[in-house]
């Protein structure tokens, strides 16, 4: 054996080796090496192994899979992205039900059962059917019943187009990317359909996927990402053609869709591969609506500029004088005020904005009413953070949001964490805003101030404040010096724009009337403080001041009456649309306006559109209300002209107006 025959010498070394492997099991490096052996195995069957083209579907998928069905979840994971969105937004709509009967076509390894699971207790199921045609995956699917003990569960190796459940019903079929698979998918959708629940059943698919040359909006792909996906995938027998949907579409009523895109694992990033999750219920006379592509106009920020409205509803409403058949057409900015004009009972509440961002919020409001608890939507949107916020939305939100609204709050879920009312071009002025009281000795004062149990003690506050007495009593080329100063750091239009949401027209508005902007400014704050208790009635300022809301000073939609009743029937009233004020102005005839100072952005000739169409859009006896930062805005005589009486209710000379007392002036006007 010669030296150290017995062997001795070997034992160190083997203990080295032995030490090394520890080592890199301990640093996941072995693990890791395992999955990508796993993962060129799969790799190799889709890019390299030849398919063959004779024999049955069944044996051409035992070709394809066979060999990587050991590793088909673990690979499938990294890039299958719609997988968990469509067991999520099934598992949104049905979880309330039991005894329920569900169909997995083209299920594999039984993987969306196990997804499944985290959204929902599987026992509401009475019976899961998992049915595949290849065997090697039926297999891999029967391992992990048995190793979950899923007593409710059976794998079926069958024929997504000629299999149906015992009883004939089912209350949920899916579709995991499988239709793109199945070569007749008619007469798999056929079937599906044919044995879906038509009260409560759902259909669900999702799969990669390449439009048309002329499709819906959201779903529209150039022609270069169409020839390159298809002709990628068609190698693998695969057919992402938008044919399968557009059979979905005809023979079933959509309820919801949702087009993105996601990477695949060893392709470079930059090739992102577009995929559809797809819900729908046996057909209806309910319109199947087409979800727009709505981009913000140019030179907006890519978030919203309000979290809050900035108009006063509680002087609105005695002059709106809200009826039962009112058909209402409101500026959705923070979305407060519309949902307050469901409150007053209107028959409809349409609600537009041009930036998708501030449809986003009042959707996700409309939508956490709808689906959560108080507690909850008062976390969210009177405290402004939650600290379960992406779980909630993963399982409750996001199943119902739409396209553009998911693709704004799915990058925006950390606004829930670092505060909602410091996001935003309006939160951001706060955030500085405080920051600033806080660099100049103001913090403990304006403490005082939201605090202060009287009107009383709070103007006493304010008036003790160093600023307020320096403004006061300094000479006047020192107290003019600072106001420049500061005027220079807060209004100009960056901050003016981006930060407060007042363009240039509406700045120029205030100087015509011969007021600076420091002065205008401090006009409001200085009335607001000697008008309104700011801890007990007044909401829109104790938020800027304390970053959220208190129980007993926040909008109406935030108390437990508001938000009892918009649950129960008076949030149905909403309609979102996203877009400009005078499209959606000319579609319908309505009772109600509320312009707020939207017209203060438009130039002349669109100022004398906007008034035409007021008088041929709005019914007689309807009212229209709006506010503007002139004490007489040029464009009242030509909303009188188009067929109004138009009055001025209030104006900043007579003392503070409201609440927010940010405008020089509130109009109503009547039709005649």
């Amino acid at each position: 054996m010669g030296k150290g025959g017995d062997g001795s010498e070997n034992v160190p070394s083997l203990r080295r080796s032995s030490s090394l492997l520890r080592r890199l099991q301990q640093a996941g490096i072995s693990s890791r090496v395992g999955d990508i052996k796993a993962d060129l195995t799969v790799l190799k069957n889709i890019w390299f192994k030849k398919l063959r083209t004779d024999g049955s579907h069944a044996q051409r998928l035992e070709q394809f899979y066979g060999p990587q069905a050991h590793a088909y979840d673990a690979f499938r994971s990294k890039f299958l992205w719609g997988r968990e969105p469509l067991v999520a937004a099934c598992a949104a709509r049905l979880k309330a039900n039991s005894d329920m009967v569900w169909v997995d076509l083209g299920g594999g390894t039984a993987e969306n059962v196990a997804l499944m699971s985290k959204f929902m207790d599987l026992k509401r199921f009475s019976h899961i059917y998992v049915v595949d045609l290849c065997s090697s995956l039926c297999r891999q699917a029967e391992q992990k019943v048995a190793q979950h003990g899923w007593t409710n569960v059976t794998v079926v190796e069958g024929d997504a187009c000629t299999f149906v459940p015992p009883g004939d019903v089912a209350t949920l079929v899916t579709f995991s990317y499988s239709l793109s698979m199945i070569p007749d998918f008619l007469a798999a959708i056929d079937a599906a359909a044919s044995y879906l629940d038509p009260s409560i059943g759902i259909l669900g698919v999702t799969d990669f996927y390449v439009s048309s040359k002329f499709d819906f909006p959201l779903r529209q792909l150039s022609w270069v990402r169409r020839f390159f996906w298809r002709s990628v995938f068609d190698t693998d027998n695969i057919d992402i053609g938008p044919e399968r949907r557009h059979y979905l579409d005809h023979k079933l009523c959509r309820v919801w869709e949702r087009n993105g895109e996601g990477t695949i694992p060893y392709v470079p990033a930059p090739l992102r591969c577009p995929f559809y999750v797809w819900l729908g219920r046996a057909p209806t006379l309910a319109a199947q609506l087409v979800e727009p592509k709505v981009e913000a106009p140019h030179c907006f920020p890519p978030t919203f500029l309000y979290t809050q409205s900035w108009e006063d509803p509680a002087v609105d409403e005695p002059i709106l004088d809200i009826q039962p058949d009112d058909v209402c057409l409101t500026l959705t900015s923070g979305g407060c005020n519309t949902l307050h004009l469901c409150l007053a009972g209107a028959a409809q509440v349409h609600s537009v904005d041009c930036n998708p961002a501030q449809s986003a919020l009042l959707e996700l409001k409309a939508l956490a009413i709808r689906r959560l608890g108080y507690d909850d939507v008062w976390s969210l949107f009177g405290e402004g953070r939650h600290a379960d916020f992406p779980r909630l939305y993963e399982r409750e939100l996001s199943p119902f949001l739409t396209q553009t609204s998911h693709a704004f709050w799915r990058d925006r879920l950390h606004y829930f964490r670092q505060g909602l009312y410091y996001q935003g071009g309006m939160g951001a002025v706060v955030w500085m805003a405080q920051w600033l009281f806080w660099a100049l000795g103001l913090g403990g004062g304006m403490k005082r101030l939201v605090s202060a149990p009287t009107l009383e003690d709070q103007v006493k506050v304010w008036e003790g404040l160093w600023v307020v007495r320096f403004l006061v009593y300094a000479p006047v080329w020192l107290s003019s010096l600072f106001v420049q100063f500061f005027a220079a750091l807060l209004f100009n239009r960056v901050t003016l724009w981006f930060g407060a949401g007042i363009p240039c027209k509406q700045a120029a508005l205030i100087r015509k009337d011969g007021v600076r902007l420091s002065t205008y400014a401090a006009r409001v704050f200085d009335g607001v403080v000697r008008g309104y208790s700011l801890r007990d009635d007044n909401c829109f300022y104790y938020n800027c001041l304390a970053g959220r809301y208190a129980r007993n000073n926040c909008p109406a939609y935030l108390t437990p009456h508001g938000f009892a009743n918009l649950k129960q029937g008076a949030l149905d009233s909403l309609q979102i649309h996203t877009g400009f004020f005078l499209p959606t102005l000319n579609k319908r005839k309505y009772s109600k306006v509320i312009l707020m100072d939207h017209v203060d952005w438009l130039s002349f000739p669109q100022a004398e559109e906007v008034a035409a169409a007021l008088g041929r859009q709005v019914v007689k006896g309807g009212k229209v209300i709006w506010r503007s930062a002139a004490l007489s805005p040029p464009y009242a005589p030509l909303i009188a002209k188009a067929g109004f009486k138009v009055k001025r209710v209030s104006s900043i000379e007579e003392g503070c107006m409201d609440r927010v007392n940010m405008y020089s002036s509130f109009y109503v006007a009547e039709k005649l």
